[in-house]
Order: C-alpha cells, then sequence, then structure tokens
C-alpha cells in the first residue's frame, strides 16, 4: 500500500471510520502541506490537530490527538483530512513542491549564516517562545551534567501549580498540563541517549512518583496523563538497559511498584520486560521478593497479579492454579479463570473438574458467575453429556427464575430432546412464583414473557389476564394475538393509546400513531372500518393543534 488514495484511507481506517470521516469534512481547517507531510485542525466534539504522513516507510500513515487516535487508530479525523486533499488533486503537487522550495530555501539561509548570527536568531526565539527557551534549558542542564538542574526542572514540569484552580485542574486544562509533563519525559529521555543512563533511572522514578501523586488532583477524563506514565514506564525500561543497575536493587524496586508503593495507575510496568537487564540473579530476587508479598497477603489484588505474572512467564500452570486458589470467588468466578488456564494448557478433565467444582460450592446458584454455568454447560455438550447440561440449566433457573434462564433451559432441553418435559416443569415453577407474589409481579411478569417467547400466545394471554402484566407485555400479546382475537387486541390498543393522547412530543406522536395503525388492521379485520373511522374523526379533532402528530397521521393516511 502506498500514497494517498481514498482505498488506502479506507483500508486504514476501516468502513465505520471512513464513512464517519466524511461527514467532517466541513470541520476542517488549518491545511497545511509540506514536503511528505499534511497537517490540519479537525473541530470534533473537541479541536483535534492531525497530521497525515504521505510517504512513510510503511507508506500513508496518520496521528491525531483524539483519544481513539492516541490509542494507534487510524480515526475519522485523519480520514477528514486526507479527503479534503484528495479533494483537491490539482493543487496538491504544487503545494509540496513550494514546501520543498521554502525547506530548501531555510536551510540555504541558515546554512549561510555566521554563529553570532545563530546565536541571536535562538536567543531572539526563545525570548519570543517560553516553552522552547525551557526544553533549551534543559538540554543544556542535561549537556553538562548539571543533574539538580535538570531534576528540579522536571519537578516544574510535573507541578500542577500553573494549571489548578484551588488545587485542581479542571477538565479544560488537563490537556496543556499533560503537555508540559510530557516534556519531562523527553528530557529524561535524552539523558539515556546523551550516556547519563544511571541518572536517568533515577530520575524516571522519582517522575513517576511526582506524577502519581499529581494525578489525583487532574481531571484526566481523556486519558492524557495515561499516556504521559506509559512514556515514562518506556524510558525507564530504555535506562534500566543503557544503565544496568544493580539486579537485586531493581528487583526490589520493580516489587516495590507493582504492589503498589508507586500507586499511580499510569505507569503499569510488567517485571518480566526487565527479565534481559535483571539476568539470572535479578529474577530470583524477583520471584523470592513476590512470593513473600503474596503469602503474606493471598488476597491482595496485585500480590496475586505479580504472582501469576511471574508464573505464566515461567509456563508454570499450576503456580498460576495455586495463586488462584490461595482465593476462591464465593460466585465460583475464580473456578472459571482456573478452569480456562487448564482448559489452555490442554487438561481438559482438570478444568472439567475446576469447573465443576465452582457450580458445586457456590454459595448461591442465583448469585453463580453465568459465565461459569455457561462454560460448564459448553462442555458438557461437547462430551455428549446432553443431560447434565440440562440438569444444570435446570437447577440455574429453579434458582434465578429469569427469562434468560428459561430460554437457556428450552435451548438444552431441546438438544436433548426433552424439551416438552422440562416445560412443563419450569413453567409450574414461574406459576407457583406468581401465585405467590402477584402483588410484586416477579413471577407473572416472567410467566408471561416466558408463554410470549414460546409463541403460546393462548396460554401468554390467560396469564397475563390472571396475574396481570406490563404495558409492554399487553402489547406483545396483542401484536402476537392480533390475527386471531382481533376484539381482545383491539381493546388492549385502545387502552395503551389513550394515555398517548394527553401528552406531547414526537416520540409519544410515534407511537400513537403506531397504535393507530393497529388499531386500523384490527377494524378491518373485525370488517367495522366505519368504526375506525369515526374513532380517527374524533381524534384529529381533539388533538388538531398537534401539528406534528396531524402530519404524522396524513403521512400514514389515518
Amino acid at each position: 500500500m502506498r500514497g494517498l488514495t481514498e482505498a488506502n484511507l479506507k483500508m486504514l481506517a476501516g468502513a465505520r471510520s471512513f464513512e464517519r470521516g466524511r461527514g467532517y469534512l466541513d470541520a476542517v481547517s488549518g491545511v497545511e502541506v509540506g514536503d511528505g507531510w499534511v497537517t490540519a485542525s479537525v473541530h470534533g466534539t473537541e479541536r483535534y490537530e492531525v497530521e497525515l504522513a504521505l510517504e512513510g516507510p510503511g507508506g500513508l500513515s496518520g496521528e491525531c490527538d483524539c483519544p481513539y487516535g492516541l490509542e494507534g487508530n487510524f480515526c475519522k479525523h485523519l480520514v477528514a483530512v486526507g479527503l479534503t486533499v484528495l479533494a483537491r488533486p490539482e493543487s496538491l503537487p504544487r503545494q509540496r513542491k513550494a514546501a520543498r522550495e521554502r525547506a530548501q530555501d531555510l536551510d540555504g539561509w541558515l546554512s549561510a549564516r555566521s554563529k553570532d548570527e545563530l546565536l541571536a536568531l535562538v536567543r531572539e526565539l526563545i525570548g519570543e517562545d517560553r516553552q522552547l527557551r525551557r526544553r533549551l534549558e534543559l538540554r543544556a542542564a542535561s549537556a553538562r551534567g548539571d543533574i539538580t538542574s535538570v531534576r528540579a526542572r522536571i519537578r516544574e514540569l510535573l507541578d500542577i501549580g500553573p494549571f489548578a484552580q484551588y488545587g485542581y485542574v479542571e477538565y479544560a486544562d488537563a490537556r496543556a498540563y499533560a503537555d508540559q509533563a510530557g516534556q519531562a519525559v523527553s528530557a529524561i529521555g535524552a539523558l539515556t541517549g546523551s550516556g547519563r543512563a544511571a541518572d536517568a533511572v533515577v530520575l524516571a522514578g522519582e517522575a513517576m512518583e511526582l506524577l502519581a501523586r499529581a494525578v489525583e488532583c487532574v481531571d484526566d477524563s481523556d486519558g492524557w496523563l495515561g499516556q504521559v506514565g506509559a512514556g515514562l514506564a518506556d524510558v525507564h525500561l530504555d535506562a534500566c538497559r543503557a544503565a544496568r543497575p544493580d539486579p537485586g536493587e531493581l528487583a526490589r524496586w520493580l516489587v516495590g511498584h507493582a504492589l503498589g508503593e508507586v500507586d499511580d495507575g499510569l505507569t503499569d510496568i510488567d517485571p518480566l520486560d526487565y527479565e534481559d537487564v535483571l539476568g539470572g540473579e535479578g529474577m530470583a530476587v524477583l520471584r523470592k521478593l513476590a512470593v513473600e508479598a503474596w503469602q503474606g497477603n493471598r488476597r491482595g489484588w496485585a500480590e496475586k497479579y505479580l504472582m501469576e505474572r511471574l508464573a505464566k512467564g515461567g509456563g508454570d500452570v499450576d503456580a498460576v492454579i495455586a495463586v488462584h486458589a490461595g482465593d476462591l470467588a464465593p460466585n465460583g468466578h475464580t473456578h472459571l479463570v482456573i478452569a480456562r488456564e487448564l482448559d489452555t494448557a490442554r487438561r481438559p478433565d482438570e478444568a472439567l473438574g475446576w469447573a465443576e467444582r465452582g457450580v458445586r460450592e457456590a454459595r448461591d446458584l442465583a448469585a453463580v458467575d453465568t459465565a461459569l454455568v455457561d462454560h460448564l454447560c459448553d462442555r458438557y455438550a461437547q462430551a455428549d453429556r446432553l443431560a447434565d447440561a440440562v440438569a444444570l440449566r435446570r437447577d440455574h433457573f429453579g434458582a434465578r427464575r429469569t427469562l434468560l434462564a428459561y430460554q437457556q433451559l428450552r435451548a438444552a432441553a431441546r438438544a436433548a430432546d426433552c424439551w416438552p418435559a422440562e416445560r412443563e416443569g419450569a413453567l409450574a415453577v414461574l406459576r407457583a412464583d406468581a401465585g405467590q407474589r402477584q402483588q410484586g409481579w416477579y413471577g407473572g411478569a416472567v410467566l408471561v414473557d416466558a408463554l410470549l417467547d414460546d409463541k403460546d400466545v393462548d396460554a401468554a394471554w390467560q396469564a397475563a389476564t390472571g396475574t396481570g402484566a406490563h404495558d409492554r407485555q399487553w402489547l406483545a400479546l396483542a401484536d402476537q394475538a392480533r390475527a386471531t382475537r382481533p376484539a381482545d387486541a383491539l381493546g388492549v390498543y385502545l387502552r395503551l393509546a389513550e394515555p398517548l393522547t394527553e401528552q406531547t412530543g414526537n416520540a409519544v406522536y410515534e407511537q400513537l400513531v403506531s397504535l393507530l395503525l393497529s388499531i386500523r388492521d384490527c377494524h378491518r379485520r373485525l370488517g367495522s372500518p366505519d368504526r375506525f373511522t369515526e374513532y380517527v374523526s374524533a381524534l384529529r379533532t381533539a388533538q388538531k393543534r398537534k401539528r406534528n402528530l396531524m402530519r404524522l397521521m396524513d403521512e400514514h393516511r389515518l
């Protein structure tokens, strides 16, 4: 794939983002074309800055600072800019040529300046651009090995003070703060590049602590600080690879970070990424500390996660299982996690045993993790143990008594060719509930829904009449029964339409017109179209001031 074409835009973005991008063509502004790039602004939920690289190593690519784009996706804003440029095919080559000539002219002009002239120019620019001055100050401090100054500057960059009102950075200022904080990441990375990786390791750790404190006081709804945290994690790893710190000290720091000593939720560091730095000695210390932490707090989330990562990294499935088994959830979810691990390890018999144990040991089958029930029923079906699947679905339905549980029981029983008998038992349970809980509607509502789902209209109508039903259920009943019981359905539609005539709003009018169409159909089936004409005429007279309703009725010839 090469170059800027509509086909390449669609391939990179996908059909959905491509079509959404078409709707943003009018939102594109400030298009600037360089030799191999295009930049622009797109006004969406906010103003987003977009850059298309026209001829990168892999062909067309792009970056956008919208949340979706920051995740590495080719977003709708990139599509909009690309389509905007493609709409001017005759000007793109000319603009690229002009940009190339401007760059050459600037380079030639700069090359012809003396050292004093260039210094004067830089001084002029840093006098006008505070951010540029700070970046250059930081580079200068790094170059002369002034770690004290670099540390002070990083603290300034991560200080929320200039952006905070009453000690808190509001959403509108969070992006600007994150941009400034991102300069700290660049500064630490530059230290590694200039041969001061050991200092970079220390400063990255300190920056993580500062960011952890800052994030508590920033409305980071769009996740900008997450990008800064990820950048700090990357520069820390790069610095460690270059500096080769003491393996034992690094292992202790990694365990401390994983266990929340720097609890920022932003610098998600995986200790296994450092395996090449730690070596055998460091990994041994890491495992020892992780085991000690876990043994001291087997229910701690961070301790469990660290142990699980180390066990998985070493391919030790039994160790992974031991970690999970140390804190089994009462709803069976942990049993399911273990079963899936064992399935992945191709130990199906043990996996099945853990899944069955999860259901067996659940304190309340109504609260058991439904994913565990689904998993176990799937395994029973694969093993041709259909009767066991039906029995589990039956017990689960008996505990939960929901429409979904009823549907799942029906599917399992049909597969086992025993649905009629199972249906009779399930409906008996729902009828018993309906008789005991008429005031609460619970049993009756599920009974009616189950019968409707079975398309047993007469039984559903009888249940609704005997135990009551919601308007939603009555409407579904009327729709299903209209062909065979038009008079009964008509009564339902008329009752549901009456309160809507007292309300306003387009959504209400659409509901009312839908009911009117059903009422007309009932009268047609009953051979009484004149009565419908009278009804509509009276309704129009009473509702004539509702112009949108009248228009909608006209559209449907009512």
